[in-house]
C-alpha cells in the first residue's frame, strides 16, 4: 500500500474546493435569522451554501486544534432540528491557532466551502467547513452539547449506496439515508461530537500516532482480535480511525486486540488517510489484549519449507537486521528459501547510480547467523537503475535466499535485468533457459515495477521452479470511503498485466511438464478473491494456497482497519494435489504497534 510520509504534508494542507460545489448558487445572503448548522451542512455531502457567505451562525465549541495547516475548531448547535441527515456540527477553518475555548458559544461569519483532503483528484468525499471566518464569542463556559454514542445498533450493516451514474458514479449529490448505509450515518455526523465506548483495537497505533477501533466486536472478528476483510462486499462497517487532539506523546501504543476501555469522545472529522475518524478530546483507557508474535511449526527433514517475507526498504542503513534475522530463524523456523522483497541496494535510496545489494543481502545473512540461523546463499539479477519502482534511488528488488544445506540452486548463465528468461525441454523435464532470471523484463506489463524473479532449485532429487514476485502496488487507487461508489481501483490494470504475463510464463513450464513443481510468491499487492489472483492462478496453472486456510485467518497486512491478504503463494497442481502441504500466514509484524515491517511473512510446506 502507499506510504503517508509524502503525502502527509498536503493532508495538512487545504486543497481544492470540490467540483460539485461550484455548481451551486445563491441568490441571495444567507442570514443568521434562516441559517443554522443543520442549513449549512444539508441533506446530501455537499454543503447548498458552498462557495457562498453565511452570517452569524450560532453554535458552542466543542473541540479546537491548533496543530498543523489543518487549525481552526468545530461548533455544535445545541439546538438541533428533527432531520437525521443533517449534522448539527461543522469545522471552522482558522489557518492560525484559534482564539476561542471549548465551551464559547459564539457566531461566525464566513465563506462555506468543501475541502476535499488529498486533493479533487484522490476522489475523496469533502468535509464542510466555513472559511475566513469572523467569530464573536456571546458568552462563555457553556456545557458541550452531550455526545452522539456511535455503536454497533446505531451503525448500518450495509457500507455505501450505489453512486449516481450520471454524476460519474459520486454520492455526493445523493440524499443522505444515515438509516440505510454506514457511510451515510458517518456523514450525518460530520463535525458533531461523537463518542465510542469499550473498542477493540483493529489496527495497532501507526507512526503518526493513530489507531483503528470497531464498534460492531462480532463483525468478521478473527481469533487474534482483529476484523478480515473477506471481499470487496465486506467493508466492515464498525471501523473507526481515532486520533487525538492532544500531545502525540501520549496516544497509546496498542496492538491489535487491545481495548480502549471506557468513553473516547471529540469531533468526527474526515481525513484522507481512512476517512471518518474520531479526533479525540478524550481517549480511553489502553487495556492489553496479550497478542504475541507467532511462530510457525519447523520443516521436517524430508519438508522444503518456501517463504515470501517484504522486509520494507531494507539498506544497509537500517536498524532492523537483528530483528529481521531473529524473525526469520525463530518466528519462520528458518525456511529451506526465502523470497524476500524490498531489498534495496548499497546505499538505499540515495540516488546516484548505485544498483548492487550485496551489501545489505550479506549483512542480513550475517545476522542470521548471528541469530543462530543457517549460512544462507543468494541469488538476484540487479535491475536497471530506477527502472523499478519504489522508493526512488533504492532500486528495489526480489531476492532468494537458501540454506546450501538443504537445497541446491541450478546456476544456469544468460540471466540479467533485460534478457527474457524461457523454458526448454531437457530429458522430457522442463528447465529455465537461464537461472537465475527475469520473466519478459521488456514488457510494458514491468513499465516502472519489480519484474519477477525466477530461479530453479533441488531439494532431495526434485526441481522445484520458484517465481519471486512483488507487483504493482496499489498506489493511486480510490479509499473504502471515497465519494465515487464503488471506488476506482486503477492500479489493477497494470497488475492484471503482470498477473498474465507470470500466469502464462506458468504455462510454459506446465506444457512442458506438466507434473513441474512450481511455485509464484511474493507481495502480489492484491486480495486472494481479486480479479490479479484469478488471472494468476488461470485455469488452474496455479492455486492460492492462503485459501487452503479458514477464512478468518486469512491476513498479510492490515490496513485501516481491514485484516487483508496482500502476500501469496501460489502452487502448481503436482503441489496441490498431493494434499501434504501446509500454509501458515505468521502474525509477527501487521497488528503490532512496532512492526519491522508492514507485511507478515508466508511459510509453505510440502514434499516435492
Amino acid at each position: 500500500m502507499p506510504s503517508r510520509s509524502s503525502a502527509r504534508l498536503a493532508a495538512l494542507t487545504v486543497a481544492a474546493v470540490c467540483s460539485a460545489a461550484s455548481a451551486v448558487v445563491l441568490t441571495s445572503p444567507a442570514h443568521a435569522d434562516s441559517v443554522r448548522i443543520h442549513d449549512v451542512q444539508g441533506t446530501t455531502r455537499i454543503s447548498p451554501f458552498a462557495g457562498q457567505k453565511v452570517t452569524d451562525v450560532p453554535g458552542v465549541v466543542t473541540a479546537t486544534r491548533t496543530y498543523g495547516s489543518s487549525r481552526g475548531f468545530w461548533i455544535q448547535d445545541p439546538t438541533p432540528d428533527d432531520n437525521p441527515a443533517t449534522s448539527e456540527g461543522v469545522f471552522v477553518f482558522t489557518s492560525s491557532a484559534p482564539k476561542v475555548a471549548v465551551g464559547d458559544s459564539v457566531t461566525v461569519t464566513g465563506t462555506v466551502s468543501e475541502y476535499v483532503p488529498g486533493g479533487a483528484s484522490s476522489g475523496n468525499q469533502s468535509v464542510t467547513e466555513i472559511t475566513k471566518p469572523t467569530i464573536i464569542t456571546v458568552s462563555t463556559g457553556n456545557a458541550v452539547p452531550a455526545p452522539v454514542v456511535i455503536d454497533e445498533d446505531s451503525v448500518p450493516d450495509t457500507y455505501a449506496p450505489q453512486g449516481d451514474t450520471a454524476a460519474a458514479g459520486s454520492i455526493n449529490g445523493l440524499t443522505l439515508d444515515p438509516s440505510a448505509y454506514a457511510l451515510d450515518y458517518y456523514e450525518s455526523l460530520e463535525g458533531m461530537n461523537v463518542q465510542v465506548e469499550d473498542t477493540r483495537v483493529v489496527t495497532a497505533t501507526d507512526p503518526y500516532s493513530e489507531l483503528w477501533v470497531t464498534v460492531k466486536p462480532w463483525e468478521h472478528r478473527n481469533r487474534r482480535g482483529g476484523t478480515v476483510y473477506g471481499s470487496y462486499a465486506s467493508q466492515n462497517t464498525g471501523r473507526l480511525q481515532i486520533q487525538s487532539l492532544g500531545a502525540t506523546a501520549d496516544f497509546p501504543k496498542a496492538n491489535v486486540g487491545d481495548t480502549l476501555e471506557g468513553a473516547t469522545t471529540g469531533p468526527l472529522d474526515f481525513n484522507q488517510f481512512g476517512g471518518y475518524t474520531l479526533v479525540a478530546s478524550k481517549l480511553g483507557t489502553l487495556e492489553s489484549g496479550g497478542l504475541e508474535r507467532e511462530t510457525t511449526q519447523k520443516q521436517s527433514s524430508r519438508e522444503l519449507a518456501v517463504a515470501t517475507y517484504n522486509v520494507e526498504n531494507l539498506d544497509p542503513s537500517d536498524a532492523t537486521f537483528d530483528k529481521h534475522a531473529a524473525a526469520i530463524v525463530n518466528n519462520l523456523q528458518s525456511p529451506d528459501i526465502v523470497s524476500l522483497e524490498e531489498i534495496q541496494d548499497n546505499n538505499g535510496a540515495k540516488d546516484d547510480g548505485t544498483v548492487d545489494a550485496s551489501q545489505t543481502v550479506n549483512k542480513l545473512i550475517d545476522a542470521i547467523v548471528a541469530a543462530g540461523g543457517p549460512k544462507y546463499d543468494w541469488r538476484s539479477i540487479n535491475p536497471v537503475n530506477d527502472q523499478d519502482g519504489g522508493e526512488p534511488g533504492g532500486n528495489i528488488r526480489q531476492v532468494f535466499l537458501f540454506n546450501p544445506e538443504r537445497v541446491s540452486f541450478v546456476d544456469r548463465a544468460g540471466g540479467d535485468s533485460t534478457t527474457a528468461v524461457g523454458v526448454t525441454k531437457v530429458n522430457g523435464k522442463a528447465q529455465l533457459t537461464a537461472s537465475p532470471g527475469r520473466i519478459d523484463p521488456a514488457n510494458a506489463a514491468w513499465n516502472s515495477s519489480r519484474k519477477p524473479l525466477a530461479g530453479e532449485f533441488v531439494f532431495r532429487g526434485k526441481t522445484v521452479f520458484v517465481i519471486a514476485n512483488h507487483l504493482n502496488s496499489k498506489g493511486g487507487d480510490q479509499g473504502l470511503t471515497a465519494q465515487y461508489q464503488p471506488p476506482v481501483r486503477s492500479s489493477e490494470i497494470q497488475r492484471h498485466a503482470q498477473a498474465t504475463e507470470v500466469n502464462a510464463f506458468v504455462k510454459d513450464i506446465l506444457s512442458v511438464q506438466k507434473n513441474a513443481n512450481v511455485i509464484a510468491l511474493g507481495d502480489m499487492n492484491d486480495f486472494e478473491f481479486s480479479e490479479t489472483a484469478k488471472i494468476l492462478e488461470g485455469d488452474g496453472e496455479l492455486w492460492s494456497a492462503i485459501k487452503s486456510l479458514p477464512k478468518s485467518e486469512r491476513y498479510t497486512y492490515d490496513y485501516q482497519g481491514n485484516q487483508q491478504v496482500l502476500d501469496q503463494i501460489l502452487v502448481s497442481p503436482a503441489i496441490r494435489r498431493g494434499c501434504d502441504f501446509e500454509y501458515d500466514s505468521v502474525h509477527i509484524n501487521s497488528e503490532f504497534n512496532d512492526q519491522i515491517s508492514d507485511h507478515d511473512p508466508q511459510v509453505l510446506r510440502f514434499r516435492p
